[in-house]
């Protein structure tokens, strides 16, 4: 399988937003072990722990706190720079979060999108770009059967919903705008990612992390729900991959979906969580249903088509995937630096 080409990405300058974010910083610490020069766009961590700040995330690209909300900021954050990439990660990323809050949501992943897409139109030198959306983004019958590139979009709750939206959105400015100028605009559909250093609030790992530190069973609302879960190190290579191709292919796919492997078996809620309790040696999970939920049953998506169109596969799978999230939360917990461990767990997963 075709890995992340190392001689693409050095001297390249790299426009990454949502840097402050649990993937954006592992995508921070990688592009800059590329060698890429990136600046980073994003509102500054809402949470602490997080591992922006524990991996020194700031000594390592030039970051700038961001509202991609406010179009005059965005404008100002880019204007007399040149950019040869922008990878769009900033987003409001959390489900319940989003019931609660719909239309914040709506603004940080519509409006923000169209707000950066907005002033990318005065980036003269721009190579390609990747929208990150969701595996959420299509209308989802609780089929089990999994979902590809050409399904129809939808989204039952705000952030699914959200993130339909914004796949429309891209579509619209790549074909009114950055088509013409031979700048490919594409989206990017990830599955569930786990991974070291994520503590955010309503995530199965982190949630699966502070019950075990604090001696407590962690609980679940959806058990038997099925996810497609994988590293974030798969995650982020495969995005990696689309950009290059982009930026070298016009035949690349505009939309792909980067999940685990074709084929491979799906792993529900609570498989996951005994995987995590037995790796930290915490309490069993506990199962409190929640009536009112809204969220999907059943998720899969089909990543065939990155692999026929990039060679690209995950390399690990949901075992594998919980193993190394879980020893990084580990050897931390010990005392070992968050950077050196993300820097370790990319360059072993180079080397496979």
């Amino acid at each position: 399988m075709a890995a992340v080409n190392p001689g693409f990405w050095a001297g390249k300058r790299v426009l990454l937003t949502g840097h402050t974010g649990f993937k954006g910083a592992w995508a921070a610490i990688w592009l800059a072990r590329l060698g890429a020069q990136v600046t980073g766009l994003a509102l500054p961590p809402d949470q602490t722990p997080n591992l922006f700040e524990m991996a020194g995330v700031s000594q390592l690209i030039e970051s700038r706190f961001v509202d991609l909300r406010n179009p005059d900021a965005v404008a100002a954050a880019l204007a007399g720079h040149s950019f040869d990439l922008v990878l769009h990660m900033a987003a409001q990323a959390i489900v319940r979060t989003s019931i609660k809050d719909p239309v914040g949501s709506f603004a940080a992943n519509v409006m923000g999108t169209a707000h950066l897409l907005q002033a990318l139109r005065d980036q003269p030198e721009l190579g390609a770009v990747l929208v990150i959306t969701s595996d959420k983004v299509y209308a989802n019958a609780e089929t089990g059967r999994a979902f590809q590139e050409g399904d129809p979009l939808g989204g039952k709750d705000p952030y699914s919903a959200s993130k339909a939206a914004t796949e429309i959105v891209v579509q619209s400015f790549a074909r009114t705008y950055f088509d013409a100028w031979g700048v490919p605009v594409a989206t990017a559909r990830g599955g569930n990612v786990i991974g070291g250093g994520d503590y955010s609030r309503d995530r199965l790992t982190a949630d699966i992390v502070r019950a075990a530190q604090g001696g407590e069973a962690v609980v679940l609302r959806h058990p038997e729900a099925t996810r497609p879960w994988q590293h974030v190190l798969d995650c982020l290579a495969g995005y990696f991959r689309h950009l290059e191709a982009l930026a070298t292919d016009p035949a690349t796919p505009r939309a792909l979906n980067f999940g685990p492997r074709p084929g491979g078996p799906s792993v529900t809620v609570g498989e996951l969580a005994t995987l995590g309790v037995e790796a930290l040696g915490g309490q069993p999970w506990r199962h409190e249903p929640d009536p009112n939920s809204i969220e999907a049953k059943s998720l899969a998506i089909d990543a065939s088509l990155a692999r026929q169109a990039l060679g690209f596969e995950s390399r690990l799978d949901a075992p594998e995937a919980v193993a190394l999230t879980m020893d990084w939360y580990r050897r931390q917990a010990a005392g070992e630096p968050a950077r050196g461990l993300c820097q370790a767990q990319i360059a072993a997963y180079e080397a496979r």
